[in-house]
């Protein structure tokens, strides 16, 4: 059996300053985020940088821990501070409806965008002028899911550790690199001289995914930039890429919203890189 919480009170002074990381300011200048539910701090718990633990601390009601033991043990192996909190502390730090009783606090991991070149990535996501960040996490997932190298987030996308994007992403943020608050235009110039061809997604754009398939034209290292699901891409994105590809749309419905298509083009890409592989 677990105790009695130990933290009564929302005013207690960790519960305010893992609140104020609900804020962007506040998370930039302590360089923390929030992870909320089992999945999340389950991988936040076993991840680390360069041998720094990702996971500092961990609020959790008395009901979650015994439900999720193996994320508390995991967590002080980590030397993460584990607090037990009643249910009003977990409500009071969490940004979600209904809480499910465990709230990390935990280290930034982007990662410096010279190091994903280095690392010579096969395949990335862009995600130039996204400002959703459900849709910016769920993409984050997508990528990861895909088994893409990277995730790039250009300076005019949203916050990486917003709580939805948090959220969104189900635990990828801990999976993949991301770099964050990259100009589009080094974002993408530094990729073509890595060898990665730049493949705009837009709905409009001139080239069918499902033709440039036939052409066996995306077996190589690709990067995908995606756009703002209101307006897409602007003409000046669009024009830094080697082609605009558009996913077909063979029914009635008018468009495919943005994680939709992203999760169709990277898997197509990763597909067509699988096939190049396998031919030698």
């Amino acid at each position: 059996m677990v105790s009695a919480p130990e933290l009564i009170s929302p005013k207690s002074s960790r519960v305010a300053a893992a609140r104020r990381l609900g804020k962007r300011n506040f998370r930039t200048k302590e360089r923390l985020f929030l992870a909320e539910g089992p999945q999340a701090v389950r991988e936040a718990a076993g991840h680390g940088v360069k041998g720094e633990a990702t996971l500092v601390e961990l609020f959790a009601t008395a009901e979650a821990a015994e439900r999720y033991a193996e994320i508390i043990t995991v967590a002080r192996k980590a030397g993460a501070r584990v607090h037990l909190a009643d249910e009003a502390v977990i409500a009071d730090i969490s940004t979600t409806v209904t809480p499910q009783g465990l709230v990390g606090v935990c280290r930034f991991l982007d990662t410096p965008f010279v190091e994903i070149l280095a690392a010579r990535p096969k395949l990335v996501a862009v995600l130039a002028h996204v400002r959703d960040p459900g849709n910016a996490g769920t993409v984050l997932r997508c990528a990861d899911a895909a088994g893409a190298d990277a995730v790039v987030l250009t300076d005019a996308s949203v916050d990486l550790y917003n709580p939805k994007a948090v959220r969104a992403s189900v635990g990828s943020h801990f999976h993949l690199p991301v770099a964050v608050g990259v100009p589009v235009e080094e974002a993408v110039r530094g990729l073509q001289d890595a060898g990665v061809r730049i493949l705009a997604a837009d709905g409009a754009g001139e080239d069918d995914l499902d033709d440039e398939l036939d052409k066996g034209t995306m077996g190589g290292p690709t990067a995908w930039v995606f756009g703002n699901e209101a307006w897409g891409l602007p003409e000046e994105t669009r024009a830094l890429a080697d082609a605009v590809v558009r996913v077909p749309i063979h029914g009635k419905a008018e468009s495919l919203n943005l994680a939709t298509a992203a999760a169709v083009c990277l898997y197509a890409s990763a597909r067509a890189q699988r096939d190049r592989a396998r031919r030698g």
